[in-house]
């Protein structure tokens, strides 16, 4: 009996023994690691994984620290008997907890923030679900650096280093957004993405045309949507997702799919999105009473009809910015091979009819203007196949291969009160994409790397418009009367904009304190566009073609003396070549009509920049300051068109004439800033973070203030973390801008929009007030029911005040409670 005990015994450890074999699995995709180096502290034991990502762990102690260690992958330390807990598993990640071990993907090969010497920002999927933001257009005002401009509460435009809409590049899972009618002015683009489908946000601050062409002039802003894993076990999972929100009686509800197998696996997710009107705050600690206040509004709206404006009983209520979002993901992975996984990307956007609420509130004559004005529902549909290559060849170690169609709708649909006539500009754009990006150590040690690639990107634009005259029966709209000519908003014959680019960059490890940077991009574009009616506006050249080719580079350079220091130094080049919204526009705002300009020429931006980060009590905090300089060379701005005579010619838009302006190749700008932030751990439990951003914008030619230049602004906030519960509290604060520090040129910065100091002064500098200084104050909570059930609330701008974020044409959300839970199955 004795030996039989003894032999069940030896089999158990030995079942034991054999049980000890690790699992490695890469966090992002759920493939097998291999190569990864397994040791002890003392590295007495040093082993490697196998072809299969397995290990055996069996030979170290059992209270033993185990490191796993992998060049393309962040270090994880691990105790044995943890490890054991957790089924034999480690999952690497290519981002850590150390604050200088961030991976950022924005250049298109993985890299370590510590070799990179832009100004990037990260947001994990950990960090957006803290911030829970109602759009991405709200998540991007959370990042240091970035602010966003809203003419309608359904929109957002990002201005980075105080450049906008088309001169800041948006990428969604390595494919352009934006395309060839993303225009100078505002952009509501960055909210057809919601945020609940997003696994990170990266930024590179700064022109960053070598990697990604023209277009990054202010930086680029890379939404990466979730991908699904792959797993040895056939798995499925779901999660279930909802907020409230009482400023606007939001309700967004999110419910998303994972389909896990070995070979193959999938991602489902779907969110919606009901925003009702928004509430403006109460308390005007600026001191203008009736500024932001809405006391008529348009009842035109969802097919009603109303001959008169309406008294609004509640003036904070700010009527015609309700609207609703539907935003779909579907994603593939598929491992075609040990070597090559394939991943197939469909998302597609949609909204309701959005309210342009800057438009609606506009006066004529003390009167609202327009009965109608609002965008017909904005739809982004994007079908992309990416093809990810991992290789031994002396030419390539990774890559991807992307192709992607895109089709983009925008409408604009407008009334004014006294009129039945109402017209009509639909826009459509075909968007078509190839683009491979590839690098290969030089080096064993990757010391070395050399990455290239190439990039074609054919963009078809549809313009379309119409009039109809209403029949008003009983107070009714019963159809309509008659038709009648609008002008297009761009070229009505049709037009396309082409672009194929090359590009090589090299990054090189001189030392163990330095890493340098280099890059240099070939860029041709191709613009074509035809007009068919000149009823409105006469052009001299109706069927035009313009070829553009520029050659941009960029040198970094990134020293660590230390280990508690790192200096950055960055010289680069950018270019925006003109698009078909920059050549061929016609629109009409505050009295000026603009009109096509076929001579627009690219402009160019040469940029410096200095980084300098100090890290402190043993790594667990930084500060960090970023300072820049950009000169921009013939830079394209909107002037007025003038006569032979000087003045101002005239043009005829919806029955009525306006000042003629058009995009104008001036002559050289500068816009310097900078940055101060920090990051750090106060304790185990309480961390901390905030930054201050600064920006001042003046041509040299005209000495004008540029657009798009944001007062200082920042935001500090702490927070606290212990098990199961998380809080934080944050203040977000603008300094004053000026009115002299407007541009009144273009309109962009919207200075009639500002308070009214004088009424009946002569010029709008002593009109108006400017960009009054504000302070928000917020407070947020977590609590972590169970592994599968968590709850959030956030309760921001606390004291309820009112204020309007620069150039914005509505009012920011007064105080706001917002609740919401996820539950995972």
């Amino acid at each position: 009996m004795m030996k039989y005990f003894i032999f069940v015994f030896a089999v158990l450890i030995s079942s034991i023994t054999l049980a000890q074999e690790v699992k490695i699995l890469d966090r992002e995709t759920g493939k097998k690691v291999k190569n990864v180096t397994v040791y002890n502290a003392s590295k007495t034991l040093n082993l490697s994984t196998n072809k299969n990502g397995l290990v055996d762990i069996s030979s170290f102690k059992r209270n033993e620290i185990i490191v796993f260690s992998h060049l393309s992958y962040a270090i994880k330390r691990i105790k044995k008997a943890t490890l054991i807990k957790q089924s034999l598993t480690v999952y690497l990640t290519k981002q850590s907890e150390e604050l200088d071990e961030v991976v950022i993907s924005a250049f298109k090969t993985a890299e370590k923030t510590t070799r990179i010497a832009e100004q990037i920002a990260v947001l994990s999927s950990k960090e957006i679900q803290k911030f829970s933001p109602q759009t991405s257009a709200d998540l991007l005002a959370t990042i240091p650096g970035i602010k966003v401009q809203k003419s309608q509460f359904g929109g957002g435009s990002p201005v980075i280093r105080g450049m906008e809409s088309n001169r800041v590049l948006l990428v969604v899972d390595g494919v352009r957004m934006n395309n060839a009618i993303y225009r100078k002015g505002h952009l509501q683009s960055s909210i057809t993405l919601s945020p609940n489908l997003l696994d990170k946000t990266e930024v590179v601050f700064g022109p960053s045309s070598v990697i990604y062409g023209s277009d990054a002039l202010g930086g680029v802003i890379h939404y990466y949507t979730k991908t699904p894993k792959l797993s040895e076990e056939n798995k499925v999972s779901s999660q279930f997702f909802s907020r409230y929100s009482s400023v606007n009686q939001e309700i967004t509800t999110n419910v998303s799919a994972e389909v896990s197998f070995s070979n193959w696996a999938s991602f489902t997710s779907i969110s919606y999105s009901d925003f009702g009107e928004l509430k403006a705050g109460k308390n005007r600690s600026h001191g203008f009473s009736d500024w932001g206040k809405v006391f008529h509004y348009s009842e035109n709206v969802n097919g009603n009809y109303n001959e008169n404006p309406t008294v609004n009983l509640n003036p904070n209520l700010l009527r015609n910015t309700g609207y609703n979002q539907t935003d779909v993901l579907q994603k593939f992975f598929v491992p075609l091979s040990e070597k090559t996984d394939l991943k197939i990307n469909l998302q597609y956007s949609t909204s309701s009819d959005i309210q342009r609420f800057d438009r609606l509130t506009e006066l004529k004559n003390n009167t609202l203007k327009f009965a109608e004005w609002y965008y017909g529902p904005q739809k982004r549909l994007l079908i992309s196949s990416q093809l990810l290559l991992d290789s031994t060849k002396n030419w390539l170690e990774s890559g991807a291969i992307t192709v992607a169609y895109q089709n983009l709708e925008e409408s604009r649909i407008q009334r004014k009160f006294g009129s039945l006539d109402r017209s009509y500009r639909i826009e459509s754009v075909d968007v078509l994409s190839l683009n491979g990006d590839f690098s290969v150590p030089l080096t064993n040690d990757k010391t070395r790397t050399l990455s290239y690639g190439f990039e074609f990107a054919y963009n078809n634009v549809s313009s379309n418009s119409f009039g109809k005259t209403l029949n008003i029966a009983n107070g009714e709209i019963n159809g309509f009367s008659k038709d009648f000519k609008v002008q297009s908003r761009y070229p009505d014959g049709g037009s396309n904009y082409f672009s194929s680019a090359a590009y090589l960059g090299y990054r090189q490890d001189v030392n163990s304190k330095t890493t340098l940077n280099s890059g240099i991009r070939f860029t041709n574009t191709n613009l074509n566009a035809k007009w068919i009616d000149q009823t409105f506006i006469q052009l001299a050249d109706t069927n035009i073609n313009a070829n553009h080719s520029a050659i941009t580079a960029t040198l970094g350079y990134v020293f660590k003396p230390n280990k508690n220091w790192q200096l950055n130094g960055v010289l680069s080049s950018g270019f925006r070549s003109p698009n078909i919204d920059d050549v061929g526009r016609v629109r009409e705002k505050s009295g000026n009509v603009t009109i096509p300009n076929i001579n627009v020429k690219p402009e160019f931006a040469y940029s410096s920049e200095i980084g300098i980060q100090k890290y402190f009590n043993k790594r667990k905090f930084r500060l960090g300051a970023n300072i820049y300089y950009t000169l921009l060379d013939n830079y394209i701005q909107r002037d007025f068109v003038l006569n032979a005579d000087g003045s101002v010619q005239q043009i005829e838009f919806d029955d009525e004439f306006g000042n003629a302006v058009n995009n104008q190749n001036k002559g050289n700008a500068y816009i310097f800033g900078y940055t101060i932030n920090y990051l750090g751990k106060i304790s185990k439990t309480i961390n901390t973070t905030g930054f201050i951003t600064y920006t001042k914008g003046r041509t040299y030619d005209t000495e004008e203030p540029m657009s798009s230049v944001p007062p200082l602004f920042g935001q500090f906030e702490i927070n606290y973390k212990k098990e199961k519960i998380e809080l934080g509290a944050a203040i977000r604060f603008n300094s004053k801008k000026d009115i002299e520090d407007f541009n009144f040129t273009e309109g962009i910065d919207n200075h009639d929009l500002t308070p009214i100091v004088d009424a009946n002064a002569t010029n709008d500098e002593d009109k108006y007030y400017g960009s009054p200084s504000w302070v928000a104050f917020g407070l947020n909570g977590r609590y972590l029911v169970n592994d599968n059930f968590s709850v959030q609330a956030k309760l921001d701008n606390i004291f309820d005040e009112h204020y309007i974020e620069f150039a914005s044409g509505v009012s920011s959300p007064g105080r706001n409670l917002s609740v919401s839970f996820v539950a995972n199955f």
